[in-house]
Parts: structure tokens; C-alpha cells; sequence
């Protein structure tokens, strides 16, 4: 008997530990430094670009008036670039920054847009331009794309083998039109594409709306197979998927890819094919005051069935090994994270984007940073602070309470566009190690502005 009790303690333990240690490796949702939404990854040039809504703080209703990119070469360390598109670039329009897509075609970017035209007070798609993914991107075109008579939001674009490229969109309806090579006109009619339920699943007990189709549609193709995943009602939504042998239909109901869950009552699909694995973005409620109204990008690797179709996938905490390791002896912005808390990002004109420790015990985790046989034997980064009380900046290896090779004393600057350059002497680091920085001080707010690091031998 005591040998079993001993043996359900280790069995209880080693549990215990499993979970601590699948804890420590959080990575979803992907960005903690903000609320973000409705994400849209594109593939460029081996990085994965994802241009996300943003919720503004607190809010009890969609309040979005941007959108932010944020990038990565390793999936599981994210670059936060700030935003680069607001509903204000638009003349015509008054707000509502919703859901977009950006994709690129001849070396041009060509991000499509929803909000509310200022003309009739409806929604609109609208398209802005520009050279880079980073923009700045302008509307070139001074007017909305497309607008019918209500419901246009979430637009998705997919440029096939052929060259021919598609616009859906819509809620309650879906709609769609071939775009014109410019990618900023159109050609044809606006089709509004049947919604049976053959097509989008059955619907129980809402006479108005018979399928389960709801908005934020996205066009995918794998194998010759074309995929368009939805958000699917009532409330909360879940995300389900149709297929078909062409990009305009007729459309075929698959099934459900995520069930209803984590703290929204909406979600969002984007999905692209990056290293030779798929994934799948969504956003869920599970940031500190998250919900509704206060959502987060999350990422899955999205796995297929050898008939094309698709297992139900669960949240998890997230992408758990990279695709790449991380280049410490170069400019890193400390707005590339794994995964932090207690940090904000803000942007201003002297440093564009930084981070800051809002409070004491905030941290950042950098993953897989290959620092080599030879290592590092300095530490230089960018910072400073308002505060008189001491702030400390603790470098840290693999865990929060993780080998403590360097500490900083944070210089008192006068604010966030003043800044300090600060290099000091460290332990020794070789090898691949997930980075911590780690803040400490009395004051209770507002401890330390981060902008970048990078370590020399």
C-alpha cells in the first residue's frame, strides 16, 4: 500500500511539473503587448507578415482605429511594427478600423479594408498601396472598391495559379468580384454567392439566417482544392470550413475547424502555408482584461486529412518549437517577444516603437537565441526611465529564475524620447538559450522604456 501511495505521489508530481513546465512555454495568444484582432498573415520573401485590428483599451464595443503589423522568421518571435494603416488615411472615411487583408502582387502591397464611408454612413471596402509591407501604405483610389447595400466588412483576397484574382467578403451575406490586375478595380458584376445549407451547414431555430455562415470569410488553396473558412453562428461563433474545385464555387460544407471558445464571442480565420507547415490564426479573450472587446492573435499548425479534409483543432498554448534560431550579435528590437508580461508597446517619432515595463516584475521571453561556441561576453541595449528609485534590468537564461548573467541599472532619461545607450560586461553565454529580461524596481508604474539589445563577444 505504501509503495502504491508512493507511486501515485510520483505519478501526481511529475504531472504537476509537466503542467508547470507546458506553463513556463506559453506562446498564445502570440501578442501580449496589445489587443489585436481579426489576424491576416501573408508569406513574403520567407517572413511571416501579420496585419491585425487593434482594440483599443477597455473597450465595450469594437473601438478600432488602426492597423498593426507584426512579423517573424521563426513563428514564435514576433516584431511588433507598429501601425501602418488607419482609417483616417481614408478621406472618405469616418471609422471602424475592422478586419483587413494585405497581399502583394508585382512588388506592389495591396491591403483591403472595411469601415464606414462618411458619405452615406455605411460600410465599405476600401484598398490602400504601397512599396513596401511595412508601408506607408495611401489610397489611391479617394473612393470605396466595392459597396452594396449593407454588410460590407472582412474582405479576404486570394490571387490564383492563373493570375486571376478574388475578393470575398460580407456579413450577412457573402459576396464576391474578380479583381482586375491593377488590384484596385474590378471586373463583372459584385456576385452574392448562394448560402444553402449544402454549402455553409444548417442553421437551427433562425428562420433569417439558414446556414451557419456569419462574416470574416478566408480563401485558402491546397492540392488544387480550394478552401473558404468563416466564422459560423449563432454567438459565439465558431470557425467553419467549405471546399471547392474552383475559386467561385459551388461551395461545399466540410465542417467545423474551432469550436466556440476563449473568452470572445467572435473569431477570426487566416491561414497560410510557411516552411512547409500550415497555420492557422484566430483570436480569442484570454489576455488579463481580454474578452469581447479586448481580443488577442493566436496561432495552431493546422493539420489535413489525406482527403483534404480537416480535424477539429483545439486551442493550445501555442507554436512550442521554431522553425529558427535568433540572432543575438545584431539590432534587436525589444519588441520582438515570445511571450511577455506587465509590458506595453507605444510608438513615438524619436525611436518609432518601444516597450515599456509597466510594473515591477515584468518580463520579456526571447526564444532559441543562438549565441555560438565562441558566446557573448557583453550586453548593450537602449533604455531608460523617470524614476529616482533604482530600476534594474536583469538578463536571465531559460526561465524567469534562470541563470542571472548581467544586470543593468536603468538611467534616469526624463521620459520615452530621451534615451540612454547602456553596455555592460556579462557571464559568458554559448549555445542556443531562451533570453529573459527581467524588470525590478520599487516605483509602481511605468519602470522602464525598452527600444533595443543586442550582445557582442
Amino acid at each position: 500500500m505504501d509503495k502504491m501511495k508512493d507511486k501515485m505521489k510520483s505519478l501526481f508530481l511529475s504531472s504537476l511539473l509537466a503542467v508547470v513546465s507546458t506553463s513556463g512555454l506559453a506562446q498564445n495568444p502570440i501578442i501580449q503587448t496589445n489587443y489585436t484582432a481579426d489576424p491576416a498573415p501573408m508569406v513574403y520573401n520567407d517572413k511571416v507578415y501579420l496585419y491585425t485590428t487593434h482594440d483599443e483599451d477597455n473597450s465595450t464595443w469594437f473601438t478600432m482605429n488602426d492597423w498593426r503589423l507584426y512579423t517573424t522568421s521563426d513563428m514564435v518571435n514576433w516584431t511588433d511594427h507598429g501601425a501602418v494603416l488607419s482609417y483616417t488615411d481614408f478621406s472618405w472615411a469616418k471609422g471602424d478600423a475592422w478586419a483587413p487583408q494585405c497581399i502583394e502582387r508585382g512588388g506592389k502591397f495591396y491591403m483591403y479594408v472595411p469601415v464606414i464611408s462618411n458619405i452615406n454612413n455605411r460600410g465599405a471596402i476600401g484598398v490602400a498601396v504601397a512599396d513596401s509591407p511595412y508601408g506607408p501604405f495611401y489610397d489611391p483610389l479617394g473612393k470605396p472598391l466595392v459597396q452594396t447595400d449593407w454588410g460590407d466588412i472582412d474582405p479576404t483576397v486570394f490571387i490564383d495559379d492563373d493570375g486571376q484574382a478574388y475578393m470575398y467578403w460580407g456579413n450577412p451575406n457573402l459576396y464576391y468580384v474578380k479583381l482586375n490586375e491593377d488590384m484596385i478595380s474590378y471586373s463583372g458584376d459584385v456576385v452574392r454567392v448562394p448560402l444553402t445549407a449544402e454549402s455553409f451547414g444548417k442553421r437551427e431555430g433562425d428562420p433569417k439566417r439558414e446556414t451557419l455562415y456569419e462574416e470574416g470569410p478566408w480563401l485558402y488553396k491546397r492540392d488544387k482544392k480550394y478552401y473558404l473558412f468563416w466564422p459560423g453562428g449563432p454567438l459565439p461563433e465558431h470557425i467553419g470550413y467549405s471546399t471547392s474545385d474552383s475559386p467561385t464555387g459551388p461551395w461545399k460544407y466540410g465542417g467545423t475547424v474551432m469550436a466556440a471558445g476563449g473568452g470572445s464571442f467572435t473569431i477570426h480565420p487566416g491561414v497560410i502555408d510557411f516552411r512547409g507547415k500550415t497555420y492557422y490564426f484566430y483570436h480569442n479573450g484570454e489576455l488579463p482584461g481580454g474578452g469581447g472587446f479586448n481580443r488577442s492573435v493566436c496561432v495552431e499548425e493546422l493539420k489535413f486529412n489525406k482527403d483534404g479534409s480537416i480535424p477539429e483543432v483545439k486551442a493550445t498554448k501555442g507554436i512550442t518549437k521554431g522553425v529558427a534560431t535568433l540572432n543575438p550579435y545584431m539590432k534587436n528590437e525589444a519588441e520582438t517577444i515570445a511571450f511577455s508580461e506587465g509590458f506595453k508597446s507605444f510608438q513615438n517619432k524619436q525611436v518609432g516603437v518601444f516597450v515599456t515595463a509597466m510594473k515591477d516584475g515584468s518580463y520579456i521571453r526571447v526564444r532559441d537565441v543562438e549565441f555560438g561556441k565562441d558566446g557573448a561576453t557583453k550586453f548593450t541595449a537602449r533604455i531608460g526611465t523617470t524614476h529616482n528609485d533604482p530600476v534594474q534590468l536583469e538578463i536571465r537564461l531559460d526561465n524567469m529564475d534562470g541563470k542571472l548573467v548581467g544586470t543593468i541599472k536603468v538611467p534616469r532619461t526624463g521620459g520615452s524620447d530621451r534615451w540612454d545607450l547602456k553596455t555592460i560586461d556579462i557571464s559568458k553565454i554559448t549555445g542556443v538559450h531562451d533570453l529573459y529580461f527581467v524588470v525590478k524596481g520599487r516605483p509602481t508604474t511605468n519602470l522602464m522604456y525598452f527600444d533595443y539589445w543586442m550582445f557582442s563577444k
